[in-house]
């Protein structure tokens, strides 16, 4: 891809933090800026280098997470543990402080959410989902180094293959899977690291490791 086109796309992969375009959770945001005005309360950009070769996917931000802090996975359950791992395996540095001024950097990794403002009750529409595939697709453009796709649940698995235009009976969704798709991007899946699959073990800290292991690995090959 040109230069031209990686910087017209970049312009597109951040909506603006007033979004419009899904009525539904415009309402809910301006619910949440009468209750919590000093919080974000918008579309959540993407955090780290458009220059990596990995890319981590979402589902949406948190309520009381990005939605609070402006940064993907920060100030809620999920980050607690998406950014000690990040650490640990070398793909950031300093101290993660649940704050996006913490000065934690990432290093070896992208991360942005399928949808990008925060959703009633955790749960996007189907519409709002197709609606927010656009950011997606300008997003994975900005990265003209991107090797690999880490996608955090079935719903952030299936709006990046509809982004990259696969089909999911191709590549269903199954923890620590690769997928390795036609345009040599891989997918690797993970369950996401939300309060309620770790509460539940559907996903453990282990099994988070691993698949962020496998990730880097096919990320390296």
């Amino acid at each position: 891809m040109k230069k031209e086109e990686i910087e017209r796309a970049a312009l597109l992969a951040a909506p603006p933090q007033e979004c419009g375009l899904c009525k539904r959770l415009v309402q809910f945001r301006v619910d949440n800026i009468r209750k919590f005005p000093e919080w974000h309360n918008g579309a959540v950009s993407a955090f780290g280098p458009a220059s990596a070769n990995l890319l981590i996917v979402g589902l949406a931000p948190g309520l009381k997470g990005a939605n609070r802090t402006g940064r993907p996975f920060t100030g809620d359950y999920a980050g607690d543990l998406l950014y000690p791992s990040l650490l640990k395996f070398g793909l950031a540095k300093g101290v993660y402080g649940a704050a996006a001024n913490d000065g934690l950097v990432l290093t070896g990794c992208r991360i942005t959410n399928a949808v990008r403002c925060v959703p009633p009750a955790n749960k996007p529409t189907t519409e709002e989902q197709k609606t927010c595939r656009n950011f997606l697709e300008a997003e994975i453009k900005t990265m003209s180094r991107l090797k690999s796709i880490l996608a955090l649940g079935r719903i952030a698995h299936d709006a990046i293959l509809s982004t990259l235009g696969a089909r999911k009976s191709t590549y269903p969704f199954k923890h620590n899977a690769v997928h390795c798709l036609e345009n040599s991007i891989s997918v690797i899946d993970s369950y996401h690291c939300s309060r309620y699959n770790i509460n539940t073990k559907v996903l453990t800290e282990p099994m988070f490791h691993e698949a962020l292991k496998t990730a880097i690995n096919t990320t390296n090959r």
